[in-house]
């Protein structure tokens, strides 16, 4: 059998078990929570929707070596914060960037005063920031909790760590995003 040349558009057949119409049902259920999972992590709309069509064509490419020891959610989240680590560590660490306004522009809703606006706006970049200035992992327990609404055990499983560990870096990670939000007011 011939194999398509890299960097083809053509995408294999899924593997057995995995009818397309599943494929579409996992991307239907799962492609917004991985896209806000990029947005916090990268920041930039643009990037975050690019990153979470990255994320499912990585997943679709690896469906035959999803084993189904995590559920399919954890496999995604796993795949979406390699991804984002990835992207970050290629041109973050190149690149002087702020808090992207674009993520706070649309948190306001039509009808709120612009006083209201501004101090929504002036809130998220607070939180971006502090959240930026935590750690790695730190931030990372901090967005699968609040963001994802993950459990304890759904993220000890992500990171490969005990629950106890997760509940013991959570806290460490609350307490210390607390102490700098305080800092920025």
């Amino acid at each position: 059998m011939n194999e398509p040349a890299e960097g083809s558009t053509l995408v294999s057949r899924p593997p057995a078990g995995w009818p397309s119409d599943e494929i579409a049902a996992l991307y239907e259920e799962h492609s917004r929570a991985i896209f806000y999972l990029a947005l916090r992590f990268l920041g930039d709309p643009q990037k975050a929707e690019d990153a979470t069509h990255d994320v499912f064509l990585k997943a679709f490419r690896k469906l035959d070596q999803f084993r189904g020891d995590a559920s399919a959610r954890t496999w995604l989240y796993r795949i979406a914060i390699n991804h984002c680590q990835n992207l970050n560590q290629s041109w973050h660490n190149r690149h002087v960037s702020s808090a992207d306004d674009a993520l706070w522009e649309n948190a306001a809703a039509k009808t709120d005063s612009p006083l209201r606006v501004l101090e929504t706006k002036e809130l998220g970049q607070r939180i971006q920031k502090t959240l930026d200035s935590l750690s790695d992992e730190y931030r990372l327990l901090l967005l699968l909790v609040a963001d994802e609404e993950l459990s304890y055990d759904e993220i000890a499983e992500l990171l490969g760590q005990s629950a106890d560990a997760v509940r013991g870096k959570l806290h460490r990670a609350r307490k210390t995003f607390a102490a700098r939000f305080e800092q920025t007011a």
